[in-house]
């Protein structure tokens, strides 16, 4: 049997095709050797952890019995079988699930955050929702997907598809809150400074669809819930054998939410937002009553997880250990802001070069997590950009004292921002070339326009659609220099 970590065929063999799609414009500036080293590793890294490559891997169909991982269902006895979905990653995991069912699919419905020319799907609605702020298509989607599970009955399944993103893609807010109040509140709440821990608790307890209210419709039409999950939270553990059916699951629309509405109180409370937050959200949470909070526990539900922040991190070092290259998983925890993120990282690699500790040179040095962006005054934005770029552009401000350094930053799953590129890739020549072409890198840092003066001097980095998404993956080349210590 093949490993549950080994990457199956990719249709078509389109898992040979690049995913970082602009790799000879980031190698034709800058230092190559460096540049080499970063773009070779994620490529790998984003290859291994393709959503529709998981899928395949672990579900097949033979004749009426689908075979998900270690677990059988004999869908003769189903009358209807529905896929639903939503998430930056969903448009692989959708893709996956109707080839493994084809005609035994009845419907389904997917909320994308970006849709592709190579999304084929035949018997799923592709609707692209909003993200970072919800839309109306995402809202009507939802309702769709409402109105699919409340004329369910017990001989139904549903297999839900849900990677990171699918609370804003798969937004329904409760009745007495607008779409508008809901778009409101998730700018305010991004710009806060709060945790997505924080963020979500309020999002989750004014919707209907979010920490775990899916689940729960489902769950009262008597129908059967297979969940398969990508989890985007700072925190889980690498993921084991994906075959085996997942009992810790939690939060999204499917899974039982951890937040509470006293985290939801408590947010709004310590990042002062009672005044800048739609009143509407305020007064309901304010005053809703233990009847409101999310459900806690699916226990009646089967759930495969495959793939976790922590993973991103364990197969970039994998990827460099095959090239020879030391590598150090710094931390899958990190968190704060974007730009002072990427400042730190100049300067332990400053420390790396000078001093060899607290790591010789040459080295990489992995890390993965979720920085944020503070914005406490929207006037001041002057372009588009993403925490990504900005701590990127953190780095290169710094790193001119640090010889052959290279920084790579994406949100894995291709989009950082508000901007199409996935992230940015600056070596200790950015801040020089910036200089040279008229580009301020601290004016884009306070305009919040990264990806405007990124794209300038050639150093963002382009993938479209990835088929995953795990936060922020952050790579780091240190080569040696000569007569430093080793």
């Amino acid at each position: 049997m093949a490993s549950p970590l080994a990457v199956p065929a990719y249709r078509g063999d389109t898992a040979r095709q690049p995913k970082i799609r602009n790799r000879d414009d980031l190698l034709s500036c800058g230092d190559a050797v460096g540049r080499e080293v970063v773009l070779d590793v994620t490529e790998q890294v984003l290859q291994r952890l393709d959503a529709y490559e998981r899928i395949r891997g672990i579900a097949s169909l033979d004749g009426e019995d689908l075979t998900i991982g270690t677990r059988r269902w004999n869908l003769g006895h189903k009358r209807h079988v529905y896929l639903v979905g939503a998430g930056k990653a969903c448009n692989a995991m959708a893709m996956a699930v109707e080839d493994v069912l084809g005609d035994r699919l009845t419907a389904g419905i997917a909320i994308v955050k970006v849709a592709e020319d190579t999304d084929t799907l035949t018997r799923t609605q592709v609707v692209v929702g909003g993200h970072p702020l919800p839309n109306s298509a995402g809202l009507e989607a939802s309702r769709a997907i409402l109105a699919l599970v409340d004329q369910a009955g017990p001989d139904d399944l549903f297999i839900a598809v849900i990677s990171g993103g699918s609370s804003a893609l798969m937004t329904c807010p409760v009745d007495g809150i607008s779409l508008q109040d809901e778009q409101d509140a998730t700018d305010v709440l991004l710009k806060s400074g709060a945790g997505i821990y924080e963020i979500n608790a309020v999002r989750r307890h004014i919707s209907q669809t979010n920490g775990g209210r899916l689940a729960q419709r489902i769950a009262a039409r008597g129908a059967e819930l297979i969940g398969i999950g990508i989890s985007d939270a700072v925190g889980n553990a690498p993921t084991g054998d994906i075959r085996v059916p997942y009992d810790r699951y939690a939060s999204t629309p499917i899974g039982p939410d951890k937040t509470t509405l006293d985290d939801a109180r408590r947010t709004i409370d310590e990042y002062d937002l009672a005044d800048r937050l739609p009143a509407g959200i305020v007064t309901y949470l304010r005053n809703a009553g233990p009847e409101l909070e999310t459900p806690k526990a699916f226990p009646q539900n089967t759930y495969f997880l495959l793939n976790t922040v922590a993973d991103s991190a364990r197969y970039a070092q994998e990827a460099a250990a095959h090239r020879g290259l030391p590598a150090h998983v710094v931390t899958t925890f990190l968190e704060g802001e974007s730009k002072d993120a990427g400042a730190f990282f100049a300067a332990l690699a400053r420390e790396i070069q000078t001093s060899g500790s607290p790591f010789a040179a040459p080295c990489l040095l992995i890390s993965a997590g979720e920085t944020t962006t503070l914005i406490a005054d929207n006037t001041t934005i002057t372009g588009h950009g993403g925490p990504s770029q900005e701590l990127t552009i953190g780095f290169a401000l710094v790193a001119a004292a640090t010889t052959g350094t290279c920084m790579l930053s994406i949100d894995s799953e291709g989009t950082d921002g508000t901007t199409p590129a996935a992230g940015g890739l600056t070596d200790s020549t950015t801040r020089l070339r910036a200089d040279t072409a008229g580009v301020d890198l601290r004016a884009a840092l306070r305009g919040h326009a990264s990806y405007e003066a990124l794209s300038a001097v050639g150093d963002v980095v382009v993938t479209g659609n990835t088929g995953t998404n795990l936060c922020d993956f952050n790579l780091l080349y240190v080569p040696a220099l000569a007569g430093a210590p080793s």
